[in-house]
């Protein structure tokens, strides 16, 4: 092989993975698009169903007309043999012979009606179920394809804001140290405030037994005893 030939095999090569590549990325909505493909080609068979339906009732309804003038011409033939006019009956015998023909011919048109219609009520019926299960499968498929692409958003999301995380919980940690550092000098001044205050050296002198100390009830029962002496 020459390397010209070489060259546009390897370009031939070359368009055909890029034209894999377009389908793959854009597999979800040719997909859609075949579906939706096949859903007018479906309608359209319908329709079509539908006009062979009604020649098949059409023809049918000339069969039975067709039967009855049989019959009708067979009663005409049969009362003109019982009156001996046979040459009356030969000439209605002649009609019967066109008739019979002429319904041989209707049959064989509504047999194809009715065949073709047979067989294209399967298929509908085939395709609308094929149809189906593939609207069924090309939804699950959607929501594969957003999943995916959620878990692979979170997941750059992630790797990329690691360190922003970082940064976040030691924002979080200092501002708590200074929320904590408030509280405890918060506390400490109360503590200060209550020992250089008057009650507090009162609460000291009472606890040593120095001071003005609560009359008990046994006091003020002695105090009452003595006023009575």
């Amino acid at each position: 092989m020459s390397i010209f030939k070489k060259i546009i095999t390897a370009l031939r090569g070359g368009a055909s993975e890029a034209g894999e590549a377009i389908v793959d990325a854009n597999a979800t909505r040719i997909f859609a698009q075949e579906i939706r493909d096949a859903e007018n080609h479906l309608t359209k068979a319908k329709r079509d169903l539908t006009d062979i339906m009604a020649k098949q009732m059409q023809s049918q309804r000339e069969l039975d007309r067709i039967k009855r003038s049989i019959t009708e011409h067979e009663g005409y033939a049969t009362s003109a043999l019982n009156q001996g006019n046979e040459a009356l009956a030969l000439e209605v015998a002649e009609k019967i012979a066109t008739l019979e023909a002429e319904l041989a011919e209707q049959q064989q048109s509504f047999d194809s009606y009715d065949k073709n219609a047979k067989r294209l009520k399967d298929l509908v019926k085939n395709t609308e179920r094929q149809l189906a299960d593939y609207q069924r499968q090309l939804s699950m498929v959607k929501t594969t394809e957003s999943v995916q692409k959620a878990t692979a958003a979170i997941t750059d999301n992630f790797n990329n804001s690691n360190s922003k995380l970082l940064n976040a919980k030691q924002s979080l940690e200092r501002i708590k140290a200074k929320q904590q550092n408030f509280d405890d000098r918060l506390q400490a001044s109360d503590e200060l405030a209550n020992e250089n205050s008057d009650k507090a050296l009162k609460d000291k002198l009472a606890q040593a037994g120095i001071g003005e100390q609560q009359a008990s009830a046994s006091s003020v029962l002695d105090r009452l005893k003595s006023k009575q002496g």
